[in-house]
């Protein structure tokens, strides 16, 4: 039996970097659940909001917030009223409940936009997901979202695999659709992976979606 291996986490170092950086002995433990809370926080208060990714940094009394998403004035909004709003519900919500210390600890938020959705994983995932839970047919979904996947000239392959329910059917099964190269076991292909899950009146549906952006140089 093989044992399975999430592409990200085996290309650290390589291709990706860590989302939580940041370096304690004393406050590990607490610092990695806090940020374990925070993150899910935010993914779901802004679930609909294009996130790809979030990704925090410590310093001293500062975390450092960065946001990656497709639809960065719906956060931001007039103003950067957006933003203002999410630090003072970063801080009720999280902060006060997680930090035993009762430290003061400055909320520093980045919005970076992403140009091109449909290379990254995450959003061609939670799209394919919103789709189904629409009732649209899981065939006509994963062959719009290849082939906007394969319409960039930085995707030299993809696979997008469904399982569950499909179509409401008493037996559960999978489908899948691949296109193109997927060198799942080079490490320096840079290999794009997330799973997300449609839930649906008849159950739930479980997502995967790999897409390989060609070999890293470096």
């Amino acid at each position: 039996m093989t044992h399975k291996v999430h592409p990200k986490i085996l290309r650290i170092g390589e291709t990706t970097n860590w989302e939580s950086r940041w370096f304690s002995f004393k406050k590990y433990k607490d610092y990695l659940k806090e940020d374990t809370i925070l993150r899910e926080y935010l993914l779901r208060n802004l679930k609909k909001l294009a996130i790809e990714s979030i990704e925090l940094e410590r310093s001293p009394n500062l975390i450092n917030v960065i946001i990656n998403t497709s639809r960065p004035g719906l956060i931001i909004r007039r103003g950067g009223a957006g933003i203002e709003e999410l630090k003072k519900k970063i801080y009720n919500k999280v902060l006060r409940l997680t930090d035993k210390n009762k430290e003061k600890k400055e909320i520093r938020i980045e919005i970076r936009e992403i140009k091109k959705p449909s290379l990254y994983a995450s959003l061609v995932a939670q799209e394919v997901a919103e789709k189904i839970e629409k009732r649209i047919p899981f065939r006509r979904v994963i062959k719009e979202a290849m082939g906007k996947i394969m319409e960039n000239k930085e995707a030299k392959g993809a696979k997008i695999k469904i399982s569950g329910r499909l179509g409401g059917a008493e037996i559960a099964r999978s489908a899948f659709l691949k296109k193109g190269e997927l060198p799942l076991q080079t490490l320096k292909a840079d290999i794009d992976y997330s799973e997300k899950r449609a839930y649906c009146s008849y159950g739930v549906i479980g997502i995967k979606v790999w897409i390989y952006r060609g070999e890293h140089i470096g």
